[in-house]
């Protein structure tokens, strides 16, 4: 079964369709070795960079905005688990989370099964679902190219969008869409991809291993072994049927973070 992005298919992030939160892409051309230094300097894997309407999509599902791409000393890096400096602050704090109105209940069951996990952990963030306003807004939009994008905290706060590719998700089974979900509310909290250095580890053959690229910053944790974490909820790629949820490893990590 072929593994995807988890917001990317080969690396290209085209919109069939444009909608109120939609990120737009650029003509990748426009990409400058100045913008791949920036990214590279953020700690992000720079392959496949994509740039965006007032940013950059980076690593196939995470939106940087371009104020952001400005500095450096963006993260910390504990052992493969990367994790923002931008983390979501003024604990002990609920999220609530609003799943768009043009979506199917599918979609809210699923939600609702990502949110569980979280609130399962004890942690001093938690999450609600709610029918209006919401801190964090899951869309659906068509694309053959994508699987979900979100972005990472700003302010304290978290970041206020997910998009879903209902071209690929809706025929997906509930447990692979709810790891999905998952995933990206863990981008919108400040979580990077656990296999960011090697998407190889569960990318396959569509992933990559760039010489060179940034690991200094680590910080060990007890309990946390080196190297790609095994079926980590922030594995960069993932296929129908997959579930992830999440692991011992997973959950040291979101305890040390947040807990």
């Amino acid at each position: 079964m072929k593994n995807i992005c988890l917001s990317v298919c080969c690396f290209l992030l085209l919109f069939t369709a444009c909608q109120k939160n939609e990120i737009i892409p650029e003509d990748k051309t426009l990409v400058t070795d100045s913008d791949i230094e920036k990214i590279t300097a953020m700690g992000f894997n720079p392959q496949g960079l994509q740039k965006v309407d007032k940013g950059f999509i980076v690593e196939g599902d995470i939106f940087i905005r371009e104020d952001e791409a400005a500095y450096n000393g963006f993260s910390d890096q504990l052992e493969e688990y990367v994790v923002r400096t931008s983390r979501v602050t003024g604990l002990p704090r609920t999220i609530t989370i609003r799943v768009a109105g043009s979506l199917p209940s599918s979609y809210i069951t699923a939600t609702d099964a990502a949110i569980a996990r979280y609130n399962a952990v004890g942690l001093r963030i938690t999450f609600a679902r709610v029918t209006t306003g919401g801190n964090i807004v899951i869309s659906g939009v068509a694309s053959t190219s994508f699987l979900a994008i979100a972005g990472y905290p700003a302010g304290g706060n978290p970041y206020n969008s997910i998009q879903l590719s209902r071209t690929y998700l809706d025929s997906w089974v509930a447990p692979s869409v709810t790891t999905v979900i998952a995933h990206e509310i863990g981008h919108c909290i400040g979580f990077g991809h656990t296999d960011q250095y090697d998407p190889s580890y569960s990318c396959g053959s569509g992933g990559f291993e760039q010489p060179g690229y940034p690991s200094g910053g680590v910080v060990p944790i007890p309990g946390v072994p080196p190297g790609p974490s095994p079926d980590s909820w922030m594995l960069r790629c993932i296929s129908n049927g997959i579930n992830r949820p999440f692991t011992p490893t997973d959950l040291t990590v979101l305890r040390i973070i947040y807990g």
